[in-house]
């Protein structure tokens, strides 16, 4: 196997995920399998306690692992069907180190960063290794080089390095090349101060990504290349990308990247046919029609923070022709100014997961407002549970019905506590997590989308329908359509006799990809669409 460490320097966010998730596609398309993992060096154990304004979205992959959303930018672009293999943060690695301690297993040696963090480092690289063979292996360390919480990182790479030789591995350092308007000019400084800072641990990247807002010419690329002692034409440039971040496989071929990252690894492969990426990018930002959905969520300030939903929405437009413009919209101002006032003129309303108390009633006024227009309506997870408590306040005539999780003492608990969650008390990794089979009703809306009787999809909650409640919204005209196989608890509710109104207790956009777009997101946008060409008639 092959190694590839992706760093990176100068600030953060600069898209070290992206690009090596674009890599990987590049990679896939010369016949090579990739797998790829994230290290992270925060101390939490994994992201699903951190708030979504510290971190963005929690990405949950097929065995339950609450991950950093590059393991979605991962799966996305790529083939990989990822694990918990494929996600390390230092509190994982402190946790083992100590547990093992405590265990006895270092045999009384007194217990540092050296050896004993750094091999646990090393020991995931090997895991994934063994149980996940692939021909290459793209690893991106999280973080900017020089953070203090990284060393350890960077320090098991170097180890690493020496063992496996350095003809197998090679570093990618992606850094910013800032442009300065006062002068004119971009700026090499940066990126000599964060490559110097790699060498003094002891590595040297053999590719710079020079992520910049300008072209970065072949003066610049030079000035690089000498002072950060690697090969001129391993420079290359990473610009922001114009419509989709999709493009960004293409771009980073123009650049040569997959077959320079291959000649550095003595890889020998075909040149990549990029003919179906081309055609998906082009359907993306080149679409004949158009639809505005709005998206009500207590997040919306942060990007991050509903990535997925927003990638799916995509993939669904592409599927459709036609371009999604997604309206983001606070729930708190839902609640101070209503729903006509911000969703009038939607040809589609979704609403994503999350938790607590906040702007819960915006939530419920947007389902109402969904209901009784007639607007697609689409809710995911918190969504599904939102869909229920309106249909039983305004339908049901139950007046104070809510979910315990917001009114512990409703007299109309439609929303209630899992069973398994009643005696947790750590919060860390255990809701409902990870991949569940769902059977589908005959005849129902969610069945012709999905065209089978069962699907697996992933979850990640606490709480559930009540299943007490299930006859009297039949009667009403809200339907179970999905539960799980021994029929005791709800995973998908629709109202059969509206446009589109489907909500789902799981989260079906960690499983929506560019070429292979969801079918209760397509579903949904087609509907969407319809919705806008009949406003418009």
């Amino acid at each position: 196997m092959k190694y590839l460490f992706v760093t990176g320097g100068v600030v953060s966010s600069l898209g070290k995920g992206l690009a090596a998730a674009a890599l990987g596609t590049l990679l896939e398309h010369r016949g090579l399998k990739v797998v790829l993992q994230k290290f992270d060096p925060y101390l939490n154990v994994d992201p699903g306690t951190m708030s979504p304004f510290q971190h963005g979205e929690v990405y949950v992959l097929d065995d339950g692992a609450e991950t950093d959303l590059d393991l979605g930018h991962y799966e996305r672009f790529t083939s990989c069907n990822l694990s918990k293999l494929n996600n390390l943060t230092s509190g994982q690695v402190y946790e083992s180190v100590i547990r093992k301690e405590r265990h006895g297993d270092y045999l009384g040696a007194t217990v540092q960063v050296i050896p004993h963090v750094t091999d646990e480092i090393k020991g995931r690289i090997r895991q994934v290794t063994n149980e996940m063979p692939a021909d290459v292996l793209i690893t991106e360390i999280g973080g900017t080089t020089g953070d203090i919480e990284g060393l350890p990182f960077l320090e098991a790479l170097r180890q690493f390095q020496d063992e496996v030789g350095s003809e197998n591995v090679a570093f990618i350092h992606v850094t910013l090349v800032p442009f300065i308007k006062a002068a004119g000019e971009l700026k090499t400084k940066p990126t000599q101060q964060s490559v110097a800072k790699l060498r003094e641990i002891g590595i040297a990247p053999k590719i710079i990504v020079c992520r910049a807002e300008h072209p970065v010419e072949a003066d610049v690329r030079h000035k690089l290349s000498m002072f950060c002692n690697v090969p001129r034409e391993n420079v290359i440039q990473f610009l922001d990308v114009e419509h989709s971040i999709y493009e960004a496989p293409l771009k980073l071929h123009e650049e040569n990247f997959d077959g320079i990252v291959c000649r550095a690894l003595g890889l020998e492969t075909p040149e990549p046919d990029l003919s179906d990426w081309r055609a998906t990018v082009e359907r993306i930002i080149h679409p004949t029609h158009h639809t505005r959905i709005a998206v009500v969520g207590k997040y919306i300030e942060l990007q991050d923070a509903y990535k997925s939903i927003y990638e799916s929405l995509t993939h669904a437009g592409a599927a459709n022709d036609c371009r999604v413009e997604i309206e983001k919209i606070d729930a708190e101002e839902i609640e101070r100014d209503g729903a006509e006032a911000h969703l009038a003129g939607m040809d589609g309303i979704l609403i994503p997961g999350g938790f607590g108390e906040r702007g819960i009633e915006g939530k419920i006024a947007a389902a109402r407002y969904a209901r009784e227009q007639g607007i697609p309506y689409f809710g995911l997870c918190l969504g599904m549970q939102i869909a229920t408590i309106e249909f039983a306040r305004h339908v049901c005539g139950l007046e104070k019905a809510n979910s315990v999780e917001f009114d512990p003492d409703t007299p109309d608990p439609v929303i209630c506590l899992l069973e398994e969650q009643r005696d947790v008390t750590d919060k860390g990794a255990s809701m409902r997590l990870g991949t569940w089979e769902t059977r589908l009703a005959e005849g129902s809306r969610a069945r012709e989308l999905y065209g089978k009787a069962s699907v697996n999809e992933r979850h990640r909650h606490r709480y559930e329908f009540n299943d007490a409640y299930k006859a009297r919204f039949r009667e009403a005209g809200l339907l179970v359509s999905g539960t799980s196989p021994d029929g005791t608890l709800a995973e998908i509710v629709e109202i059969p006799d509206h446009p589109f109104f489907l909500a789902v207790q799981f989260h079906p956009e960690f499983q929506s990809r560019p070429r292979q777009p969801h079918a209760l997101f397509r579903g949904f946008v087609a509907a969407s669409l319809e919705q806008g060409q009949r406003r418009q008639a």
